[in-house]
């Protein structure tokens, strides 16, 4: 059996669960709420404020898809207590963002600025102006859009520059030598 997938979910004080016929997971708590469907030929059942993720056969797909389940909902409820959080940093020059309302600008040394429409499900803040904080129950969309703002500069091997998480750290390549 799979060892991620054979743990059970606890249940944080104040999150709800109903599993609908079909095995489509719906979780409730205080901070939002997601729906989820799964594949049918899992079984997932609620007992004593745990969730139980159980398979019905031993194939190779069905192993992999037991303990991504598993993960699935296990995201889903930690999300709906306490959301995802993704900080990223922006490193050079004259780059910084700016929010104004759903859409966030990024000045990244470029001719034009490059504006990003945020998605409902996620919120955006700025700590500062090259300190950007992506936040969300989903914890794929979090990371969906953290990853989508950093592909606009990724972090030059020479100088360091351009957008990373904060807390990565860039391996400089040496520049070339002048004899």
């Amino acid at each position: 059996m799979s060892r991620i997938g054979r743990l059970p979910v606890a249940l944080s004080a104040g999150v709800e669960v109903k599993i609908e016929a079909g095995n489509k997971v719906t979780v409730k708590g205080p901070k939002g709420e997601l729906t989820h469907q799964f594949p049918a030929f899992l079984t997932i059942e609620e007992k004593d404020n745990h969730i139980y993720v159980t398979r019905s056969s031993e194939a190779k797909s069905v192993k992999a898809a037991h303990g991504m389940t598993r993960a699935i909902i296990h995201n889903m409820v930690t999300g709906v207590a306490a959301p995802f959080t993704k900080v990223l940093e922006i490193v050079g020059v004259g780059y910084q963002a700016k929010l104004a309302g759903k859409e966030l600008t990024l000045m990244l040394g470029g001719v034009k600025p490059v504006v990003l429409t945020v998605p409902d499900d996620v919120t955006v803040s700025l700590e500062s102006p090259t300190a950007i904080v992506v936040t969300g129950c989903d914890k794929q969309r979090v990371g969906q859009f953290a990853d989508l703002i950093k592909k606009k500069k990724l972090p030059d091997a020479y100088h360091g520059t351009g957008i990373r998480y904060r807390g990565e750290t860039i391996h400089l390549k040496v520049g070339k030598s002048g004899m």
